[in-house]
């Protein structure tokens, strides 16, 4: 751990942009959307800005933002009636933005009641298969998804014929179990390793890797991925930012009057030295 000082600084690029302007690349979570709403409401401050990437092809006026990182805070605050938000921009060429994956360990969810759900789900096929052979498949994208349940067998999904309908079929075969269950996010691949965790897991939906390229198509076209699929390791995240809900809130102040705000309040938190700077991985308990 390091305080910020002259010769490290890295300062996150923080802005006040229109709400209007934030595009989403993937659904929101609706069970988290009330809650964070009201969540916004009581403690009267933005506390960890969502993380977007500018969009080419609109000028700085009509500048859009794709919402890497914070689909449910950008939805939040849009249900909010936010005029702006504010920000952390970043390139989503620069080396150091990751696009990983997250899988869906599901609580609750025998093989049974799973399978018939999903066969239901038109233009969807669903084909027994051998684990490793399985894992491949979802690699060289020959599948859509593929599902490892508790009592060893394995299933891979496929269907579309183009990125736009098999994007369509992964938000069904989600759709068909985040209404009903509970589900977690897990970077492994393996269901006993989410179980140890999570005991009551059945089931593990494993997704295959998107390119950035994909996203942009996607989110340009207004499509979105499922909620909880990609992930984006940012570097130099900003946490605990605390904007005032007023400074949000206040459809009065021009834009660049609230950038300016933003600038000068931000120097005075680097002068009063509240600024740290976590190179390390680093685990929050209050989230």
């Amino acid at each position: 751990m390091a305080r910020a000082n002259s010769s490290d600084l890295r300062l996150p690029d923080l802005r006040f942009v229109p709400v209007a302007a934030l595009v989403p690349h993937e659904q929101p979570d609706e069970q988290r959307l009330e809650p964070l709403v009201k969540r916004f409401r009581e403690q009267a401050v933005l506390r960890n800005p969502p993380v977007v990437a500018p969009l080419a092809g609109a000028g700085e006026a009509n500048a859009r933002y794709m919402v890497l990182d914070g689909a449910n805070r950008s939805s939040a605050a849009r249900a909010a009636g936010l005029p702006h938000m504010v920000v952390q921009v970043v390139r989503y060429d620069d080396p150091g933005v990751q696009l990983l994956t997250w899988y869906h360990a599901l609580d609750d969810s025998p093989r049974p009641g799973l399978e018939g759900e999903l066969t239901r789900i038109p233009g969807l096929t669903i084909r027994p298969d051998r684990r490793l052979h399985a894992q491949a498949a979802l690699a060289r994208r020959e599948a859509l998804a593929c599902v490892v349940f508790l009592d060893g067998a394995v299933a891979t999904l496929h269907g579309g014929s183009d990125l736009v309908e098999r994007n369509q079929l992964l938000n069904a075969v989600v759709d068909c179990y985040r209404s009903r269950g509970r589900f977690h996010r897990v970077t492994g691949d393996s269901i006993e390793e989410a179980r140890a965790r999570h005991p009551e897991v059945t089931a593990l939906v494993l997704f295959p890797h998107f390119e950035p390229a994909e996203i942009i198509e996607l989110a340009t076209s207004g499509a979105r991925l499922p909620a909880g699929i990609s992930r984006h390791v940012i570097p130099w995240r900003a946490l605990r930012v605390n904007v005032p809900l007023e400074r949000l809130s206040d459809p009065e102040t021009p834009l660049e009057e609230k950038n300016r705000w933003l600038t000068g309040w931000l120097k005075e938190k680097l002068t009063q030295r509240q600024v740290r700077f976590y190179q390390e991985p680093t685990v929050l308990f209050d989230e």
